[in-house]
């Protein structure tokens, strides 16, 4: 017989309509390399590039450790903090005249504020379909220029920063364990009005910092300390005790006794 004159094709029940296998991905195959499933193909991309990022972290940490410096000494002054390099920029932009001192919110909260209300506003401003950078002449204009100020205010901040004092300030010194006795009168006139100047340098546990030398496990003589309170040394400059001869002969002496065990 021929197809349609007496012949019927009757489904059967048993047999389901849709046989693909519930966890098989749908078939992308009519649009090669523009979509793919998420699971597992998609996802399965994304671990593998990053475990291979944070293999390649972990051997970066393993081979070049966390600069490290000495305990945080609240008492020392000439400390100069420098924050991590992504933030160089608005470090550098601190320094400027309307940016710091009276005017110091316009550089800490103004000005990054409206860069990143202007980023949060692209979205609503650029609509175009275009995603050429050179059919996008404003976007691209305003992401250019605010590269090129972060380039230079990082580079302008890493060529005016003292390196080397830095490197020093941030030091890890073996301190001497000497017990110092803190009700001696030596001990008083150091960090009393009268040695003001000493503790912002050497520190109230004498262990010194990045602008002066330790005080404890020193090999000096009672003389040889006054004479550097009078005259100073290195970068200490003379006239800082504001005390009496007899209280700077005190302070001398204590000093000295300051010598390490032998």
């Amino acid at each position: 017989m021929h197809r349609g004159k007496g012949m019927k094709f009757v489904g059967d029940s048993r047999v389901k309509a849709n046989n693909r296998m519930v966890n098989m991905p749908k078939d992308y195959s009519e649009y090669p390399g523009k979509t793919e499933a998420f699971w597992p193909d998609f996802l399965l991309k994304e671990w593998m590039v990053g475990a291979v990022f944070l293999i390649g972290y972990l051997l970066l940490t393993v081979a070049h450790p966390s600069p490290l410096e000495g305990p945080a000494d609240p008492t020392n002054a000439s400390y100069i903090p420098l924050p991590d390099w992504y933030f160089l920029f608005l470090y550098q932009l601190l320094k400027y005249a309307y940016a710091s001192g009276p005017y110091n919110v316009v550089g800490a909260i103004v000005m990054p504020g409206l860069a990143i209300g202007a980023l949060m506003l692209i979205p609503f401003l650029d609509k175009g379909p275009e995603r050429r950078p050179s059919k996008r002449p404003l976007p691209t204009a305003f992401m250019l220029l605010a590269l090129a100020a972060m380039i230079f205010l990082t580079w302008e901040s890493v060529v005016n920063h003292d390196w080397e004092a830095a490197a020093k300030q941030g030091e890890i010194k073996e301190q001497v364990d000497i017990e110092i006795d803190e009700t001696a009168e030596g001990y008083l006139i150091f960090t009393g009005e009268q040695g003001k100047s000493c503790i912002a340098c050497h520190g109230a546990d004498m262990q010194g910092g990045a602008a002066a030398p330790a005080l404890v496990g020193n090999e000096l003589t009672a003389e040889e300390v006054a004479d550097v309170i009078h005259n100073g040394r290195g970068a200490m400059p003379a006239g800082q005790f504001a005390g009496t001869e007899e209280e700077l002969q005190v302070l001398a002496e204590f000093i000295a006794s300051l010598k390490a065990e032998e």
